[in-house]
């Protein structure tokens, strides 16, 4: 973690070109303080705030302002839905407070329920950088429990229950066929409201640990229930109801009333965001904690 000794300075450039920018900014000298977060989403509304639900941003901004002696708003890299949950969610959030990274981190921890951490936290003079913004890509992973039976039921929170047994084989063989810049309004919800649908996948891959299959997919960006829409189809085909030529054909389409039904929120988990240099916020770990990275 850094210190304001060693944080990435302000570049030489008119602040006045980022509106997230505190306007005063000239008059008070700001910190932009970034956090990775842990988090388990069954328990909340969604990552972002909401006037009248418990939310997971909701709670770090009241954490935080309590820290700083000062109202916080925060700025998030993704915003996860309800049951969906993180293991590096980046945040940022502009203050005059002057604290080390570590008064940050244990302060917030001491105040946020136990089922919202702050695993990392850096303090930059540079007020530019922005948790959204900034970012390169996404990484999620989506964690499902084949053959599952009643005694996996303190898992249900955490991991996606399948009864059958999946064709890994076969949905690599799909997956691969997501890579690539291109237009994914077969995966795209009714609700979203991104401006193109179009996208670049770095990588989507399935893999078995012990007895889980995790799927773990990078883009630039995702649309709204992307990931959960694309998984949807992907079991389908790792239970033979969907053949790998039908579900290229699905992209191809670019028709979301085509495509099966959403995956459920509960088994995707938000693991890394990139940046550019020199913001290197690189995780720990990937997580979640119960795989061996």
């Amino acid at each position: 973690m850094s210190s304001l000794e060693n944080s990435v300075q302000s570049p030489a450039l008119d602040l006045t070109a980022f509106p997230y920018i505190p306007a005063d900014y000239e008059q008070q000298k700001y910190y932009n303080v970034v956090m990775l977060v842990a988090y388990k989403g069954s328990n909340y509304a969604g990552f972002q705030r909401q006037q009248h639900t418990l939310s997971v941003q909701g709670c770090l901004e009241k954490a935080l302002s309590k820290v700083a002696n000062h109202s916080v708003e925060s700025f998030c890299a993704g915003r996860t839905d309800a049951n969906v949950h993180g293991t590096n969610q980046v945040i940022n959030f502009y203050t005059t407070a002057v604290r080390p990274d570590y008064g940050w981190l244990r302060g917030a921890n001491a105040n946020l329920p136990p089922d919202i951490r702050v695993v990392a936290c850096y303090v930059l003079e540079d007020l530019t950088f922005h948790a959204r913004f900034s970012a390169l890509a996404r990484r999620y992973r989506y964690l499902i429990k084949e053959q599952a039976s009643i005694f996996d039921a303190h898992v249900s929170e955490l991991i996606t229950l399948v009864q059958d047994k999946l064709d890994l084989e076969l949905m690599n063989q799909a997956a691969q066929h997501l890579l690539g810049e291109q237009d994914f309004k077969s995966f795209q919800a009714a609700r979203c409201q991104a401006s193109t649908s179009m996208r670049n996948i770095h990588h989507a891959y399935f893999y078995r640990q012990g007895n889980f299959i995790v799927f773990d997919i990078q883009a630039n960006a995702f649309l709204y229930h992307m990931v959960r829409n694309i998984m949807g189809s992907l079991l389908k085909v790792g239970k033979h109801e969907l053949s790998v030529d039908e579900f290229k054909a699905l992209i191809a389409a670019k028709d979301r009333n085509l495509a099966p039904p959403t995956a459920p929120a509960n088994g995707l988990y938000l693991v890394e965001v990139l940046y550019p240099e020199p913001y290197n916020f690189k995780p720990q770990t990937i997580g979640p904690i119960f795989l061996h990275d």
